[in-house]
């Protein structure tokens, strides 16, 4: 999914956010945390601080599981697609899908949409919350080689987000946010080669070039990207860092507050190429909430048993408090 990394001991941000520590460096002391912690345990509780139902959410990245993988082209992703679209028609205000052909490197043409539910459509300040909903065609980092080829589950990766944004739907369904909000579940993120940068982050480029409105800037965005890890720890994000850092500030702020600062650890962590880079490059303020340390990723063991109902929880708490509170 996202493997281009700033090799560590390189400066992926400015000087003013470049001496934080990557994650390396903080396991000693964050292992020493949880041995003095262990009465309490060393992982946020996940008991709800919003009206989010992270366990209505398990069950939504149960759903897509059933449809099987979602690689763009193939009977699973018509038919999530179309649940994806169904479900927010039932609770967004509108709901618009872009629908496109992508053709390959290779020739292959593949039918890609976006869609784009949105929460008082009229209003000008805007949030944007971003997720894919696609899944790889080939489990590339398995270990056993024979596996390679398999395409994988997408239990965090691809469907956490998505659940994720249907079940905050359901809490802004009975209680309007406090700005306009539109969630946005790309396409084709993760189809291709991130290395060569050949048919990735497709549905986020398309989107980028094809914005809703013409003068359309929200005031801030998030890309919720593999949150659903039982073992929840998400770092910040070296290009998020770079290009919103008041951004970042924004969502680990909101999750201290919340209580969750031991999920949201306000460290640098890694620099990913993810949704987020094409619209940042559309000057759009976005920033990467991912938690990126998941052994199953791109593997066949990317299932339903790596996913919690608390971690859930945790991240939709945040997602959910930023545009309520």
């Amino acid at each position: 999914m996202i493997p281009h990394l700033v090799p560590r001991g390189s400066s992926p941000v400015p000087p003013s956010v470049a001496h934080r520590p990557v994650k390396l460096s903080v396991l000693v002391p964050a292992l020493a945390a949880c041995a003095l912690l262990s009465a309490v345990g060393c992982h946020d509780s996940g008991r709800p601080r919003t009206a989010f139902d992270g366990q209505a959410a398990l069950g939504y990245v149960k759903t897509q599981l059933d449809f099987g993988t979602r690689v763009p082209g193939t009977p699973g992703a018509q038919r999530c697609g179309d649940w994806i679209v169904a479900q927010m028609r039932q609770r967004a205000d509108t709901v618009i899908v872009q629908s496109w052909n992508h053709t390959t490197v290779t020739g292959t043409v593949l039918p890609l949409r976006n869609v784009l539910a949105r929460y008082r459509p009229t209003a000008t300040d805007r949030v944007l919350y971003v997720t894919h909903w696609d899944t790889r065609p080939v489990s590339d980092e398995a270990r056993d080689p024979a596996q390679r080829r398999l395409p994988m589950p997408g239990a965090n990766d691809g469907a956490s987000g998505v659940a994720l944004f249907i079940a905050l739907g359901d809490v802004l369904r009975k209680t309007p946010p406090t700005v306009g909000v539109d969630l946005l579940f790309v396409d084709g993120e993760d189809y291709g080669d991130f290395p060569k940068n050949e048919d990735v982050l497709i549905g986020s480029t398309y989107f980028a070039s094809h914005l809703p409105s013409p003068g359309y800037h929200p005031l801030y965005g998030v890309l919720w990207d593999m949150i659903g890890d039982r073992d929840l720890e998400i770092y910040e994000e070296g290009n998020s860092l770079q290009h919103a850092p008041e951004v970042v500030h924004r969502v680990w702020t909101e999750a201290a507050d919340l209580g969750y600062g031991r999920s949201f650890i306000p460290q640098y962590g890694y620099t990913l190429t993810d949704d987020h880079v094409p619209l940042l490059k559309a000057g759009l303020r976005v920033i990467d909430v991912i938690d990126y340390d998941y052994p199953p990723h791109h593997t066949p063991q990317d299932t339903f048993d790596k996913v919690s109902a608390q971690s859930l929880q945790i991240v939709g708490d945040v997602a959910t408090a930023l545009l309520t509170g």
